[in-house]
């Protein structure tokens, strides 16, 4: 059975790239019928942190990525980590290093000042075993150095086919430090085979890090896992991917407005194609696509607006009643008095919430077209204002001029609407823009909504009349400030 397991370290929040990994890992255990591990890789005591790990497993949930079985942590695992280094020394395959970490600092500055990289020279492994013995017996400080091999350290990646790295590339390096904890390698050996993964699926900066838990998985006599890397994610400049390229913790876009779904298919299609042009796919077809070798061999390039297009098409497709909640959770953040409204208001907040949705590409946009439904805006946008109300005589006569005609347009029907609406425009030998968008701003307070003659009908004859009025005496006080 397929075993994976995504395994953060709580130093910092789950970020795209991590949670791409963890969304590959998930998917082939879901495709397989396998299990999906977590285990938080928390050794590095100093820069871990409860909050991190909070976040990651907040970020996981929210994307509904499940796991099987309870969460582990490696720092609870330090013992079984000390013991397979003891057994690694007892078979000769690792050996006590008493080189300082002074001593080795000098060599590399030496090694730098001739030009050349730093690799130990191993002249701790040609110790005599008296000395060594005696030594240790005399409480001298010592770390645990893995013999390197002679030859060439080879595996098949599950993305990039035939690896090799060549006898000698490697030097003695280090599976237990001197104060007792193990480094990375030699944990993640000893954790990933003692929980039974097959597959290790990763980021293809652990390259390097691959023949070396080799080496030890092979001197502990345990079964190769299937290794796969998978390359880095870059910003549109071809660096690696940051914040400066716009990329956020995934509970930051989920604060954002940004809908798990969406946030799902943009992760699986950064490096992964499901062997046809879908682009926005349920979970269960995520799911069914996936297969590792439709991993991609090329870095994927982060685009954050065919994120924010993807969102825009979840929010489209999405019921009303799902997106309900999020739209009244935002309205309680930013507009309390349309919060409540809507919220005691549901099969109007529906029929409001289907009516414009479709152009908002956030949530946070979404419920800022829903609030004028339900609560009087407490300003115009600066920027419509001075794009359609420029001259505020002009704009009062045409929006009163068609506050009149709507007052008798029955029955308050789109098609009625729009004949009113395109007569007066006809009648003053304009275009129908120059009536819809002054229009639109009183009664939305914003130069963006749905089509406007659907908006008119969800507003009805009261309100609209309502809003008009009150556009009407903003642009009377404005007088000469609104532009004239």
């Amino acid at each position: 059975m397929v075993r994976v397991r995504f395994a953060p370290s709580p130093t910092g929040y789950l970020h795209v790239g991590g949670a791409r990994t963890a969304l590959f890992n998930w998917l082939l255990a879901r495709a397989s019928g396998g299990e999906f591990l977590l285990r938080i890789e928390d050794t590095d005591r100093a820069r871990s942190s409860d909050e991190h790990t909070r976040t990651i497993i907040d970020g996981l949930r929210w994307l509904g990525l499940d796991w099987d079985g309870a969460v582990t942590f490696q720092a609870d695992g330090t013992q079984r980590h000390a013991a397979d280094a003891a057994t690694l020394a007892s078979s000769g395959q690792a050996y006590p290093c008493f080189c300082t970490p002074g001593e080795l600092q000098k060599r590399r500055e030496e090694a730098r000042r001739q030009g050349g990289g730093f690799a130990y020279d191993g002249r701790c492994r040609r110790l005599p075993q008296a000395e060594v013995r005696g030594r240790i017996d005399a409480g001298q400080k010592h770390a645990l150095r893995m013999r390197a091999p002679g030859e060439p350290v080879s595996w098949h990646d599950a993305v990039h086919g035939q690896m090799s790295f060549p006898a000698g590339s490697l030097d003695d390096f280090i599976i237990l430090r001197s104060d007792g904890t193990p480094v990375y390698n030699l944990a993640v050996v000893s954790d990933d085979s003692t929980s039974g993964v097959t597959h290790v699926i990763r980021g293809d900066d652990h390259l390097s890090n691959t023949p070396k838990q080799i080496i030890i998985y092979r001197a502990l006599g345990r079964a190769l896992p299937v290794f796969g890397h998978v390359p880095m994610i870059l910003g549109p400049d071809g660096k690696r991917l940051s914040k400066r390229h716009g990329a956020l913790s995934v509970t930051a876009y989920r604060d954002e407005g940004y809908l798990p779904r969406a946030m799902l298919n943009f992760l699986a299609l950064l490096g992964w194609s499901p062997g046809d042009d879908r682009e926005l796919m349920s979970r269960s077809q995520l799911t069914d696509s996936f297969r590792l070798e439709r991993v991609l061999k090329k870095s994927a390039v982060f685009d954050l607006s065919k994120l924010e297009w993807l969102n825009g098409q979840c929010i489209a497709t999405a019921g009303a009643p799902e997106l309900e909640p999020l739209v009244l959770d935002r309205l309680r953040e930013t507009n309390g008095p349309a919060a409540g409204a809507a919220s005691q208001r549901r099969a109007a907040l529906h029929r409001i919430i289907d009516l414009v949705k479709e152009r908002p590409r956030t949530v946070h946009a979404l419920a800022a077209q829903v609030a004028p439904f339900f609560a009087v805006p407490a300003t115009y946008e600066a920027a419509a204002v001075k794009k359609f109300w420029t001259r505020s005589a002009e704009a009062a006569e045409l929006l009163g001029s068609l506050r009149d005609r709507l007052a008798s347009t029955r029955p308050w029907s789109p098609d009625e609407l729009e004949t009113t609406v395109r007569g007066l425009a006809a009648e003053r030998g304009i275009g129908a823009g120059r009536v819809i968008n002054p229009l639109r701003l009183a009664l939305m307070g914003q130069g963006v909504s749905p089509e406007i003659f659907g908006v008119l009908v969800a507003f009805g004859p009261g309100r609209t009349d309502e809003r008009i009025g009150a556009a009407l005496r903003y642009l009377q006080d404005a007088g000469s400030g609104a532009g004239e």
